[in-house]
């Protein structure tokens, strides 16, 4: 099996590609070939010994969904975005990206299917940010998409394309609403929810983290770890349990920051709590204000899909992946 990842060079991408090379497989199916593209080149995975391909690819660009399927690749996961922040500061940049570039690839597989007849598996990432206030909670599966950013009403308008691309038979879709990914490692990116990871992530290591909005702020969570065995899952579902509407709301951990602070101090004491700084961010605040509290994710669950059931656990799994204890 050859599988494509866009996106490959980001955090998800880069844990994607490492799980997919230590399984040596993709539901049961041996993995002979990788195809690894985002707009900065993706490194080569440690220990894989079959077909590589690394690219420099905007997915937005000329040509660039025709790249992606050269090979045929049987499964795409399609990870490639500009995140919520920047999308907001950037509206040409977040529209080009996250949704041209997601068009694209999915008239490159068109024209692909119509050629030969060529039928993949196309996991793309959507997201929580779909949702926008009033919300209820938890949110349920049949609620309607109500953006209340660029970003989400550009990843809404990519769960319509791929339900109408699966429809039609061009391709077999399948999208999954992530939950805002905490603990990430790394540096802070230009999402808007950075700071919910940053406050666990640098006391964790001893620095200093800022808080923007209040502990009350309520939100639905799950760690890196988790959010690369959704991709699994989808990637290897029977596609026929989906049904027509072919997005689903992943579960997740709903806390408040106040809840996460409690359990960073069960973790790692007063003197962790002590290094976050509240500093309140009015743009911030405005955005998180109409974020999902937390969602049912009924579909989800009895499909197989699993998360951590409480935010003790998602700090345990980054001890765990991150800081190696």
């Amino acid at each position: 099996m050859h599988v494509a990842v866009t996106g490959a060079a980001g955090m998800i991408g880069r844990k994607l590609t490492d799980r997919l090379v230590a399984d040596g497989h993709l539901g049961g199916v041996g993995l002979d070939g990788l195809s690894l593209f985002d707009v900065v080149e993706p490194a080569t995975p440690e220990g894989w010994t079959g077909v590589l391909d690394r690219a420099v690819l905007d997915l937005a660009g000329p040509g660039a969904g025709d790249a992606v399927v050269a090979r045929r690749p049987e499964v795409i996961l399609h990870l490639a975005a500009v995140v919520s922040g920047e999308a907001e500061a950037d509206f040409d940049k977040g529209y080009r990206v996250n949704l041209d570039g997601t068009r694209h690839l999915l008239e490159a597989i068109r024209r692909a299917h119509l050629a030969d007849g060529y039928l993949p598996r196309l996991v793309f990432t959507s997201s929580i940010a779909v949702y926008g206030a009033p919300l209820p909670d938890p949110i349920p599966d049949e609620f309607p998409a109500t953006p209340r950013t660029s970003y989400g009403t550009q990843k809404a308008i990519d769960e319509l394309l791929l339900a109408d691309f699966t429809r039609r038979g061009f391709v077999d879709g399948i999208g999954i609403r992530l939950p805002t990914i905490c603990i990430r490692p790394g540096k802070p990116n230009a999402a808007a929810s950075g700071f919910f990871s940053s406050i666990l992530r640098e006391p964790l290591v001893g620095q200093e983290a800022v808080l923007p909005v209040p502990e009350s702020v309520r939100h639905w969570h799950a760690s890196p770890r988790s959010a690369v065995g959704f991709l699994i899952r989808a990637a290897t579902i029977d596609s026929a349990l989906i049904g027509p509407d072919r997005t689903l709301s992943m579960p997740g951990v709903s806390a408040t920051v106040g809840e996460q602070i409690e359990a960073l101090r069960r973790v790692a004491g007063d003197s962790a709590v002590a290094l976050i700084r509240r500093e309140p961010d009015e743009t911030i605040m405005r955005m998180v204000s109409g974020w999902a509290p937390g969602l049912a994710a009924t579909r989800a669950r009895a499909l197989g899909f699993t998360a951590e059931t409480s935010f003790d656990e998602i700090i345990r799994v980054h001890l765990e992946d991150e800081l190696g204890h």
